[in-house]
C-alpha cells in the first residue's frame, strides 16, 4: 500500500510566477541567439539573423579596395558617382591612335636606350582635370606641351620609378640591379636633361601616331616638379588619360598622356570614325574612275557676243526678215558660257575657214567648282 502510495502521488505544482520566469529566461536566449533587438522577433523580418559585412564587402559595395588598380573597372557606389561626374561620348579612332603609339614607342625606346625595351597600354579613361593632378604620386616630372595645329596644350608625366631606370640605364647601369631611388631631394639637372629627351622622343612618337589622321606637332613647352605649376585647363574640365607601361626588363615606370577634351575638339569628327580613312560611304577608288571620267566627257560651250533685253510681246511678233541690233564691235569680248556658268572672256576672230575665239583669261578656281556642280 505504501508502495502503491508512492507510485500515484501527484507531482508537485509549479508556481504560476515559476513558469513565467521560465518563458522569460527561454525568450531572452532566443534573442540573443538570433542577434535581434529589444523588439525581439515580434515581426517576421526581425525574426531572420542580422549579417555583418566585412570590409572587403564594404569596399566592394562603395567601389574601393585595399589593392585599387587604376586600369580595373570600378563598381559600387564609385562608378556611380563616377559616370555621373564625366559622362563623354566614346571615341574610338583615338584607340587606334594609342595602339600605334605603342608599337612607335617600343621601337624608339629601344633605339633611344639601346636595351630591350616594352611599352604596353593599361588604360584610356576619362577623368576631371583637377582630380588628375590631386591623384599624381610626387615625385615626378610633368612636361607642358602644345598641340600646334589644335591650338592647346597637354600634358605629359613620368614616374619617379621610371625616371631612375632612365637613368641609370641610359649612364651605364648594370642590369639585375634595381635602380637606386633617394626620397626628399629635387632632381638634378642631369636627370631632368635625360628625362627631357626620353620626353622630346615619346612626343616624336605621338606626332607620328597622328599623322594618318591628321598633322599635328607637339612642341615641349617647359616641365615642372609641382603639379599647380602644370595647370593647362579648369579643375571641372574633362580629360582623356592614357596610361602606359614602360619595362626594360626588371627596371620600367609609367608614363601618362593626359589630352583636355578642348585639345580633341578641332578633330572630334575624325575621332568619331570606326576606322582610319572612314568617309561615310565615299571610296578613293570610285573617286578616281569617276574624275577620269569627267575629263574625257564632252559639253558644249557657247560663245556669246551680246545680251539685249526685249517685251514678250515683241519676241512673239518677230517675223522672218527682222533685224536686231547689238550692242557689240569687232573688238568687243566675247563671253564662253557653258549652260549658265559663265567661264572666260576672249576676242572673235577667223581660224582658217573656221570663226574661232582666243581667250584672254584662265578659268578661275570658283567657276571650276561651280561647272562641277552643273555636270
Amino acid at each position: 500500500m505504501a508502495d502503491a502510495a508512492e507510485t500515484e502521488a501527484p507531482e508537485p505544482e509549479v508556481p504560476e510566477n515559476a513558469e513565467g520566469e521560465t518563458a522569460e529566461g527561454d525568450e531572452l536566449s532566443e534573442e540573443w541567439n538570433s542577434m535581434v533587438g529589444e523588439d525581439g522577433g515580434d515581426s517576421p523580418a526581425s525574426a531572420a539573423p542580422e549579417r555583418i559585412l566585412n570590409q572587403d564587402e564594404i569596399d566592394s559595395l562603395l567601389g574601393f579596395s585595399m589593392s585599387d588598380d587604376e586600369g580595373a573597372d570600378k563598381s559600387g557606389i564609385r562608378a556611380i558617382i563616377n559616370s555621373a561626374l564625366v559622362s563623354y561620348e566614346r571615341l574610338p579612332m583615338l584607340e587606334i591612335v594609342f595602339d600605334r603609339l605603342v608599337r612607335l614607342m617600343t621601337t624608339s625606346l629601344r633605339n633611344f636606350t639601346s636595351d630591350n625595351v616594352e611599352v604596353s597600354l593599361d588604360n584610356i579613361s576619362s577623368m576631371r582635370f583637377g582630380d588628375y593632378l590631386n591623384s599624381i604620386p610626387l615625385p615626378a616630372i610633368l612636361s607642358v606641351f602644345r598641340a600646334k595645329q589644335l591650338d592647346n596644350y597637354g600634358l605629359l608625366t613620368v614616374d619617379s620609378n621610371l625616371i631612375y631606370s632612365i637613368v641609370d640605364v641610359l649612364l651605364g647601369g648594370r642590369r639585375g640591379t634595381s635602380a637606386m631611388r633617394i626620397e626628399g631631394r629635387p632632381y638634378t639637372t642631369i636627370e631632368r636633361t635625360l628625362v627631357q629627351r626620353m620626353i622630346e622622343v615619346v612626343l616624336q612618337d605621338a606626332k607620328a601616331a597622328f599623322e594618318p589622321l591628321t598633322e599635328v606637332d607637339f612642341a615641349l613647352e617647359r616641365i615642372e616638379t609641382n603639379p599647380r605649376f602644370a595647370a593647362i585647363a579648369r579643375p571641372a574640365n574633362a580629360a582623356i588619360l592614357v596610361r602606359l607601361r614602360v619595362d626594360m626588363e626588371d627596371r620600367g615606370g609609367r608614363v601618362e598622356l593626359l589630352l583636355p577634351y578642348a585639345t580633341l575638339e578641332p578633330i572630334r569628327k575624325m575621332l568619331l570614325q570606326q576606322f582610319m580613312g572612314e568617309k561615310f560611304g565615299r571610296d578613293n577608288i570610285w573617286e578616281s574612275h569617276l574624275a577620269t571620267e569627267l575629263w574625257s566627257t564632252r559639253m558644249e560651250v557657247s560663245a556669246v557676243l551680246d545680251e539685249i533685253r526685249m517685251p514678250l510681246g515683241k519676241v512673239m511678233n518677230m517675223k522672218v526678215g527682222d533685224t536686231i541690233y547689238l550692242d557689240a564691235g569687232p573688238e568687243s569680248p566675247v563671253e564662253l558660257r557653258c549652260g549658265a556658268v559663265p567661264l572666260t572672256k576672249g576676242r572673235m576672230g577667223r581660224l582658217g575657214y573656221n570663226v574661232a575665239v582666243r581667250l584672254g583669261s584662265p578659268l578661275s578656281t570658283r567657276t571650276k567648282k561651280a561647272l562641277m556642280r552643273s555636270v
